[in-house]
């Protein structure tokens, strides 16, 4: 027996899931969207079945194999544990996350016994007729080419188009996971085909800021211990003087702007937690190339800011160069605290006054940092927001990463998919200009203490909740979305209706309905929990639009 329905793309479908869904029969979109659905299955026979999609709209349609990842850790947080009832389970197991593109399999579907899903996006283009259409999907058993379902989703695509993302959008990328998972020679031509690929799925998922690695990120690295050296700028040394090859940078650059990256950010200039140290920069000097700066060299020491004052004029020359310098942003310190704001302030002294058209930016939650003018841009955790909202910045942005897990917002494994998706009505509302995560592929263990499998661990071995270091799988040639990906793509486009909606009523008035169809005010810290609020809001926003479209028509 074979049962099959079509979904919202926010369930999760687990092996022992009994398909009790609200179907899907009818979605209405805008030009310019992308929308997501999955096609849930459950049998309990093992069949091999092909799949077949008719539709006008075949072209703009991609299908994916949802696989599950192993959740070795759900949660890390005792608290969150006992007392957070928003997670799908709290016991290890298996998660659907992975989407494997279907044509990899030759549309062949191995049905396994239990519940399993497909997951179907339509990408309509901005300039497509307006009208109703039809995606019909069929799975045919291979054995005898009978049929042995069939499902349409009628889609309606309205006479508006979605306003472009304008959000930054970062999630860090790590071209050392890269070459140490794949095994292949650092900036050799194969790093560079495979960070391509990487760096495609990071934009599928609305990921338009990548950070660069002018010099190898000191990111999550154990004290006197090296990350493998992916520094993209040659440093020789001769006297006082340095002098910098911009080679790999500019190819780095080049296969960013090609994918339709936007935005640049900076490797930190200084040691995590605090900017105590150097980070591991090699240079050469009479003919010998090493760690000349590292965790040995103090950040304010003579060496380091003269060389810091010739590093940065080059880099700031070579983003100008390239045209991108208004839209790059440098790192000092990754999360200082109150303890080490006067060696963080020193630092941000030191930077500022040698970057030119660009900006600062950095994890932290102390407003103090930015109040003493020493970042422009304060990316703040979202369970802290709510003292710098208060203040109205103009460049506020904000985080998560392997907390809070209690309340909050978050992209975890073992959260639903609503959980996830909620970041973008939340970042709407509060009129964040950007969203940072530290894991788009990190594939090691604590502090990078050891290489390890992401198909075995999606916690770094137990240290993180399970899918926080990353969102990308490996592939054989590049990297495999993830549901949680495609769905905080979803919590963009959100935000891209809000303020589609917005050019037609008014910021104040899209906040209005944000919190009548809530039925309260919708704030980081409390919002309603479950699919149904998302997907209703949706809905409201659609057809105010349409409605609004039409008025502006008739006028």
């Amino acid at each position: 027996m074979i049962e099959a329905k079509q979904i919202s793309s926010l369930e999760k479908v687990r092996r022992e899931s009994d398909l009790s869904y609200d179907e899907i029969c009818k979605k209405t979109v805008l030009r310019g969207e992308r929308y997501s659905y999955q096609i849930a299955i459950k049998t309990d026979v093992r069949i091999e079945t092909k799949l077949e999609i008719e539709s006008e709209l075949k072209d703009y349609i991609k299908v994916f194999v949802v696989e599950n990842a192993v959740m070795d850790t759900p949660l890390t947080s005792p608290e969150a544990i006992a007392l957070d009832d928003d997670y799908i389970t709290k016991e290890s197991g298996l998660m659907p996350d992975i989407l494997i593109p279907i044509e990899e399999r030759d549309n062949i579907v191995l049905t396994a016994i239990g519940a399993s899903s497909l997951w179907i996006e339509v990408n309509v283009p901005k300039d497509y007729p307006a009208g109703k259409y039809s995606v019909t999907a069929k799975l045919n058993n291979l054995a005898d080419d009978e049929a042995i379902f069939e499902k349409t989703l009628e889609l309606e695509i309205a006479n508006a188009t979605v306003l472009p993302q304008s959000l930054i959008y970062t999630r860090w990328f790590y071209a050392d996971c890269i070459a140490d998972y794949h095994d292949v020679e650092v900036y050799s031509e194969k790093h560079w085909q495979l960070i391509e690929n990487y760096i495609r799925q990071a934009v599928d998922v609305g990921i338009n800021m990548i950070l660069v690695p002018v010099h190898t990120p000191p990111l999550d690295t154990a004290i006197g211990t090296q990350r493998t050296c992916v520094q993209l700028v040659d440093i020789e040394k001769t006297g006082e003087t340095y002098t910098f090859n911009f080679d790999k940078f500019r190819r780095f650059v080049d296969i960013c702007k090609k994918c339709g990256v936007k935005y640049y950010e900076i490797a930190h200039m200084f040691s995590q937690w605090g900017a105590k140290c150097a980070p591991n920069i090699m240079v050469t000097e009479n003919g010998k190339t090493d760690y000349m700066f590292g965790w040995h060299v103090a950040a304010d020491s003579y060496e380091y800011v003269n060389f810091l004052r010739q590093y940065i004029a080059a880099i700031s020359n070579a983003l100008k160069e390239e045209g991108i310098s208004e839209n790059t942003y440098f790192h000092i310190s990754d999360e200082p605290n109150l303890e080490t704001m006067e060696t963080y302030k020193r630092a941000s002294d030191i930077i500022k006054p040698l970057i030119g058209d660009s900006k600062t930016f950095d994890a932290l939650s102390e407003y103090e940092f930015y109040e003493r003018g020493m970042v422009e841009c304060p990316v703040t955790v979202v369970s802290k927001i709510d003292k710098f909202l208060e203040h109205k910045i103009d460049n506020q942005w904000a985080y998560y990463c392997c907390g809070p897990q209690m309340t909050y917002t978050n992209s975890f494994l073992a959260m639903p998919s609503a959980r996830v998706r909620i970041l973008g009505i939340l970042l709407y509302k509060f009129n964040i200009k950007g969203f940072l995560h530290w894991g788009l592929n990190f594939y090691n263990g604590c502090i990078s203490r050891y290489k390890l499998n992401p198909y075995m661990t999606t916690s770094a071995d137990g240290v993180f909740s399970s899918g926080d270091p990353f969102i990308l799988y490996p592939a054989k040639d590049g990297a495999y979305n993830s549901i949680r990906g495609k769905v905080t793509f979803e919590a963009i486009g959100d935000m891209n209706l809000c303020r589609t909606l917005e050019s037609y009523i008014g910021r104040d008035e899209v906040v209005k309905l944000i919190d009548s169809v809530a039925g309260m005010d919708v704030t980081f810290a409390n919002y309603p929990k479950g699919a149904d609020f998302i997907l209703n809001l949706r809905d409201k926003i659609i057809e105010e639009i349409k409605k609004q479209s039409e008025t502006a028509t008739m006028h």
